[in-house]
């Protein structure tokens, strides 16, 4: 836990980038940041924040326990979703990998509610979910948001942000191109720089 806390009060002072909040899978997508000087920032580093951030998000108790294979799977999962959404973005073909990757997570954990009997209370119907399966309940659950978001009424709404260096994606909100006010200072900063240094061009 010492570690967790540690990490928390690493993270880059960013608000969530419009969207977040309705669809955990694009809060993965923006997982690693790019900042301003070459510095990237990832929340997934770690098998202790990759718990954290899943902690976070209600998607495995605290003390999961999470390993490095795991972390290796949900970043991988990070990346095949990142990939959809620049290839929706950009009107461009999606690579076939993402799009298996994305169908084999939501379909390595059974989402019914199966029948169970007990002796004592008879029949009843309960969704599997043990203890050494959290982290693929977790992938699938990311793995149908993403499906949802790109498929949905929200993917004509998807966008990257429009400040270079940030890597993020976002849900526009009327003409708004950027996930936050930071980085939309620095987009109308650099545009108003670009024109000072070229005297004479409008």
């Amino acid at each position: 836990m010492r570690t967790v806390k540690e990490y928390v009060m690493e993270e880059p002072s960013l608000p969530p980038a419009q969207g977040e909040e309705e669809h955990i899978s694009l809060a993965l997508a923006n997982s690693s940041i790019t900042l301003p000087g070459g510095h990237t920032v990832d929340l997934l580093a770690t098998p202790a924040q990759a718990n954290h951030w899943l902690t976070a998000r209600g998607l495995a108790p605290v003390d999961a326990g999470m390993l490095e294979m795991c972390t290796t799977q949900l970043r991988s999962l990070r990346e095949q979703i990142r990939s959809l959404l620049a290839s929706r973005t950009a009107g461009l073909p999606a690579l076939p990998a993402a799009v298996t990757a994305v169908n084999d997570a939501m379909t390595r954990v059974p989402t019914a509610a199966l029948l169970h009997w007990d002796d004592q209370r008879g029949p009843y119907r309960a969704t599997p979910h043990p203890t050494t399966a959290i982290v693929e309940h977790a992938l699938a659950a990311l793995a149908a948001d993403a499906a949802e978001l790109l498929t949905g009424p929200d993917a004509d709404r998807l966008t990257a942000c429009g400040s270079t260096p940030c890597n993020r994606y976002l849900l526009r909100h009327g003409r708004r191109h950027w996930c936050s006010t930071r980085c939309g200072d620095r987009a109308r900063a650099a545009r108003a720089y670009a024109r000072r240094a070229r005297p004479g061009v409008e």
